[in-house]
């Protein structure tokens, strides 16, 4: 039935050929030392993880879900999710790209997003509990005091304890700055933390022996909205300072939610009823040291949705070639059998091809993205770091949005492959659809990633970081101007790209005489500058390709035709949606609320 094969093909030639990521590595004194073969080693052993441990619980895990005891609070994962942990953690996965001062294996970030994609392929739900710790393992590392970073960060490395985020209330999303959480200080300088978190993903199981809670709430004295909102590590179990642990803390799971999908992950009802907890950071600058594990939530959303856009499209290539119905419009291609495979209809071969792409291209995106957060943040160069870190913050909402819209796209697409089959649980690409429908929702939804990116990324500093990308692209555009074999891609690149540059002027102008007209074209903008991003990289790997289709490697003729289908069934989105977001907020504040 279902099957995943890791794609660590199409991983080496966007780590290795396309990106070169060794030679940014070498510049790194920290990751001088990691070379092709260990990076290859690494991913093929992390493959064999994910395609043998993980994905066979996936259907089971998901029919399953997760249970919760009302008298004890606990809450058990599907069958073998805690054994699968236990061997994650044998293996020494959680460790992956942690600091060697905690515990950690000291690989580049790189690498460890790659191997979360191939977990995400096979198990999204399962791959949540760890995946969360890394999220708190990167905000206490960067806002933790020494005690908390001696205490906490070799535990969450080592994968004995694992984290969560604790933002969402009831009345509150996205806009926290009208959270209630109260936190009173104590005398002897922890705090008393009571309040209530809903959708709190990993919040309570047993793969761990404690779970370390990030929760945001507010001081006493602490000022109205987002301003006045302050960090706290809050476990599970108290933590002697030696690392033992203590009493059962005020924390617990309350109820579960009653999910569409992913659910072999506990997602949790928080209530916190007096809970012992330490402060992170500053007062009231909780928010500062939360988009830390928020940022990083960000990125690894859109990875999970190129994880299912990847296994979806196995799957369904595996059926579309296997599944004969009716014959080829231009004539039969398998004579010798009752009807042709469907793979031989064409919009069949749209579908598949749009995963495909989509799949591909967001692999091509992430990597880079990821590539460039390793310079961020251990380059020995500051304007080094200042530019790649510019460069991260403009891509993460085009990753968290485009990706899982995509995502959405292309699993729904995979699924219909199927046909009927394609409804029926036990195939497993129903789940898939049902899992990417989340990724488009939590860590923020889409529409305020696109606030964000057109509003606060492009709009508020006037362009700076989307023109410092623009001018890689203008340099690739010249730098293959006279290269006839590349023209295909290089010239509706060369013309989105400037298509770009006068939308965000005219919608920049549009937004000084009235804020509205932002949300009225971001969800629109985003996208386009998706397919801009993914233009560029569809056309550097097309380069790659046509460089290297002499070597008879079909890999390379498979690159090219998914680049062409790229540039000529999907990259055309581009024009409707230019249209659609110059055509403003009128049409959508005209009507009185009362007629709706």
């Amino acid at each position: 039935m279902a099957q995943y094969t890791p794609p660590l093909r199409d991983m080496q030639f966007v780590l290795h050929e396309l990106i070169d990521v060794v030679s940014a590595f070498k510049e790194i004194p920290a990751y001088a030392e990691v070379d092709a073969d260990t990076v290859n080693a690494v991913l093929e052993e992390g493959g064999k993880f994910a395609a043998e441990v993980l994905f066979p619980l996936n259907i089971s895990g998901d029919a399953e879900g997760c249970t919760l005891d009302k008298a004890t609070h606990e809450v058990t994962p599907p069958k073998g999710f805690k054994e699968a942990y236990a061997k994650y953690v044998e293996g020494g996965w959680p460790a992956l790209s942690c600091d060697p001062a905690f515990g950690g294996q000291g690989l580049p970030h790189t690498v460890n997003q790659c191997f979360y994609e191939m977990l995400n392929s096979a198990n999204q739900a399962w791959t949540m509990y760890p995946g969360l710790s890394h999220g708190a393992y990167e905000a206490l590392q960067a806002h933790g005091t020494p005690e908390q970073k001696a205490l906490y960060l070799p535990k969450l490395t080592s994968g004995e304890w694992t984290g969560t985020m604790c933002l969402t209330e009831p009345h509150c999303g996205t806009d926290l700055g009208m959270l209630r959480s109260k936190a009173e200080p104590q005398a002897d300088g922890s705090y008393k933390i009571t309040g209530q978190k809903i959708f709190i993903s990993a919040g309570e199981h047993d793969m761990a022996a404690n779970i370390v809670h990030l929760v945001l709430a507010r001081l006493p004295d602490a000022p109205q909205g987002s301003k006045g909102i302050s960090l706290f590590i809050v476990p599970k179990f108290i933590a002697n300072a030696d690392g033992t642990l203590g009493e059962r803390n005020a924390i617990h799971c309350g109820a579960l939610e009653h999910k569409m999908g992913i659910h072999g992950n506990a997602t949790c009802q928080m209530i916190l009823d007096g809970a012992i907890g330490s402060l992170v950071g500053q007062p009231n600058k909780g928010l500062n040291a939360m988009f830390v594990m928020m940022n990083a939530a960000r990125l690894g959303v859109g990875n999970q949705s190129l994880g299912l856009t990847e296994v979806a499209y196995q799957n369904a290539v595996a059926y579309a070639k296997d599944r004969i119905q009716m014959r080829s419009l231009s004539g039969p291609k398998s004579p010798d059998q009752p009807a042709d495979p469907i793979i031989v209809h064409p919009d069949v071969r749209k579908m598949l091809l749009t995963a495909r792409a989509y799949a591909e291209g967001g692999r091509a995106l992430i990597i880079h993205t990821v590539a460039q957060l390793d310079l961020a943040l251990h380059h020995p160069d500051e304007d080094v770091r200042k530019e790649a870190d510019d460069e991260v913050a403009l891509l993460t909402p085009i990753i968290k949005a485009f990706i899982t819209d995509n995502g959405w796209i292309a699993t729904s697409h995979c699924m219909q492959v199927y046909g009927g089959h394609g409804y029926i649980h036990e195939w497993g690409m129903e789940q898939y659809v049902r899992d990417a429908r989340i990724n488009m929702i939590y860590e923020g939804t889409n529409t305020v990633q696109s606030l964000d990116l057109l509003g606060r990324k492009i709009l508020g500093d006037n362009g700076k970081k989307l023109k410092a990308f623009g001018k890689k692209i203008a340099t690739f555009v010249e730098d293959e101007g006279t290269n006839e074999a590349m023209q295909e891609f290089v010239n509706p690149l060369a013309e989105l790209g400037d298509k770009v540059t006068k939308l965000t002027t005219e919608l920049g102008m549009k937004a000084f005489g009235n804020a509205d007209e932002v949300g009225a074209a971001a969800v629109d903008y985003l996208r386009v500058v998706g397919h801009l991003t993914f233009a560029y990289f569809w056309a550097r790997m097309a380069k790659v390709a046509l460089e290297k289709q002499g070597s008879g490697d079909p890999f390379y003729t498979a690159k090219l035709a998914t680049a062409r289908f790229y540039f000529a069934k999907l990259l055309p989105e581009t024009a409707s949606l230019i249209r659609t977001a110059r055509s403003g907020v009128a049409p959508l504040m005209a009507m009185d609320e009362a007629l709706f």
